[in-house]
């Protein structure tokens, strides 16, 4: 590029270097832009060179020095070389008129965004939509599963995966006990059970009665708060959080989800209650009856309570396995592959041990305890893993409680109750060589990794919709332009004059429908359980902090090597480039051995 040599340089000029830097990678274009420049005229005091129309033409023979790429664009005086003082301006000084011509701010703008609408049209290569893979399992942290010589399991929801059944037996039980034992109106039974409403992670704030969806940095997703089954207009949601949708840290969940005013349902069977506390706010909110939130809510917790206190969840479960226990044969495949491999496992489970006895027989087989070194049930999570004081009991064959005490931990045997500190002391299993999962991340994981340095592993079902949904076309080409539109807002909102206000405004209106799009593509209400519109979840922070891999279910171990390493993606930073491929070449995109293990499933 040429240096013009003139102190009155053109302001079009400062469209082309703006052009140029752009290109070169400067983010900031110029505040005004044109695609045509004005004929200007300019004369190099030192050579004599003219400008006309872009063009230079010497006056005196000898060539522009500085013109030349290597000479610095500095104007010297023209009696002995010296540099030319600094003219400083005052409001009388001369002044200076641009003759360039008035610029369509209008159709200059419209002109990037279609530009950039067929960039990102062209973007999007063929297949990419079938990139992910909803067998894969992803990883936080570095693990490596050669290091790994002894497997922990959850029950439920961990090594037995449960049918959407059991939610709508769960919500049925605890709506009618509301009903008939706390006297709740018998209109709220005309309410069925609602599959799709809630999601995972969501959390309720119990004295305003509302249940809302709450990112990574406390900040309430707006659109995302119900009051029963309507949504909170925004500008109320404001007003009832004091002007911000900010929820305080005091307000929050505490270590375990139960904080004083905020109630956070991070596991899978909380799905019936936010609903029963959604259907019996609606009812009260539109029969105009008055109520009080508290008291809804304890009501509620507690109907939920007496479904699993009074063991009916257990009893249909036992009763129907076949309707109610999913890919049971995975399971088998998983424990059978583990122990082949000379792995110790065992099993820890707040459930009792005729209900995991019975699943397991049917998911395994009568001799479904070989495979495990130790089996505790009725274990009190997550007590068990921070309370030293019960001891272990064991069962006898028929279930029956022992009185001997307990100095070691056998295979063949099951215990009751105890702690994680008589664990450890017993089988020594400690550290990195321990690998547990569960899908309760605050009373199956958190005290594991934080306190105890095991590895963790979470079990998220919720997955594999979430991966077939962002597999979709409409996903990928509606995500793709939401991130372009709002990288063009973020360059041209320095235009203020009217027209480009107006423009801008449109684009902020159409990206804010994008936003509701995606959201709708995986709930209607709440969106996805991983992210709000931008940011992480708080469910996907707390993911990311209690557990060093997650995946859809167990058997998603059946698609790698037990010598495999997981390597967490690496992921800029705000402030880093993202000159990587990571996003191309890790495991996220494949699984290596899934035509392997294709059978199974």
């Amino acid at each position: 590029m040429q240096l013009i040599c003139s102190s009155r340089m053109s302001y079009k000029t400062v469209g082309v270097l703006g052009r140029a830097l752009l290109q070169s990678g400067n983010r900031t274009p110029p505040l005004v832009r044109s695609r045509k420049l004005q004929n200007y005229s300019s004369k190099c005091s030192s050579c004599g060179v003219t400008n006309q129309e872009g063009k230079y033409k010497q006056t005196n023979g000898k060539p522009c020095s500085s013109g030349s790429p290597t000479s610095p664009a500095v104007h010297r005086h023209p009696v002995g070389g010296k540099k030319r003082t600094e003219e400083k301006l005052s409001l009388s000084g001369r002044s200076y008129s641009s003759t360039a011509l008035k610029v369509d701010q209008r159709a200059y703008l419209w002109a990037r965004y279609n530009e950039l609408k067929r960039l990102v049209h062209d973007l999007i290569p063929p297949g990419v939509c079938t990139l992910l893979n909803s067998s894969t399992i992803y990883a936080n942290n570095e693990v490596s599963l050669a290091e790994v010589d002894i497997y922990g399991f959850d029950y439920d929801y961990t090594l037995a995966l449960y049918s959407n059944a059991l939610d709508s037996m769960i919500y049925t039980k605890a709506r009618d006990f509301l009903i008939e034992h706390y006297k709740y109106p018998e209109g709220i039974r005309k309410y069925d059970y609602i599959p799709n409403f809630a999601t995972r992670g969501l959390h309720y704030d119990i004295q305003k009665g509302l249940l809302m969806k709450i990112d990574a940095f406390h900040y309430i997703q707006l659109g995302t708060v119900y009051r029963g089954l309507r949504p909170v207009p925004d500008e109320e949601v404001l007003q009832l959080y004091q002007g911000t949708h900010h929820v305080p840290l005091n307000h929050l969940s505490g270590f375990y989800g139960k904080g004083p005013n905020v109630k956070h349902f991070m596991d899978v069977f909380s799905l019936p209650e936010m609903t029963l506390l959604a259907v019996a706010n609606d009812y009260f909110l539109s029969s105009n009856i008055e109520y009080d939130p508290v008291h809804l809510y304890r009501d509620v917790s507690e109907a939920i309570g007496m479904v699993h206190i009074k063991g009916y969840m257990y009893k249909w479960i036992m009763q129907d396995l076949e309707k109610y226990i999913l890919r049971g044969e995975e399971t088998y495949a998983v424990l059978h592959r583990l122990v082949s491999h000379g792995k110790k496992l065992f099993l820890i489970t707040n459930s009792p041990f005729s209900f995991v006895n019975k699943g397991m027989t049917y998911m395994v087989g009568k001799n479904w305890r070989d495979f495990f070194d130790v089996v505790i049930v009725q274990a009190d999570k997550p007590h068990f893993f921070n309370d030293c004081v019960k001891p272990f009991r064991r069962l006898d064959g028929n279930g029956d409680l022992q009185w001997d005490k307990i100095t070691s931990l056998d295979k063949g045997q099951v215990y009751k109750q105890g702690n994680l500190f008589d664990f450890l002391k017993l089988t020594g299993w400690r550290g990195s060589r321990v690998l547990y999962f569960g899908d309760h991340l605050y009373s199956d994981l958190a005290d594991l990794m934080l306190r105890h340095g095991w590895r963790t592993g979470a079990i998220v079902p919720e997955l594999e919709l979430e991966t077939k949904v962002v597999n979709t076309e409409q996903y990928a080409q509606s995500l793709t332009w939401l991130q372009a539109l709002t990288g063009l807002l973020e360059r041209m909102q320095m235009h203020r004059d009217p027209d480009s206000v107006e423009v801008l405004l449109e684009w902020m209106q159409e990206r804010e429908e994008l936003r509701q799009k995606t959201k709708n593509l995986f709930n209607p209400q709440f969106g996805s359980i991983f992210r709000t519109c931008h940011n992480p979840t708080y469910f996907s922070r707390r993911l990311c902090r209690f557990s060093d891999l997650y995946m859809a279910s167990l058997s998603c171990l059946l698609n790698y090597d037990l010598s495999y390493t997981f390597y967490p993606r690496r992921t800029p930073l705000q402030h880093e480039a993202p000159l990587w491929m990571d996003q191309l070449c890790t495991g996220c995109m494949k699984t290596p051995f899934l035509e392997e293990m294709a059978h199974i499933r």
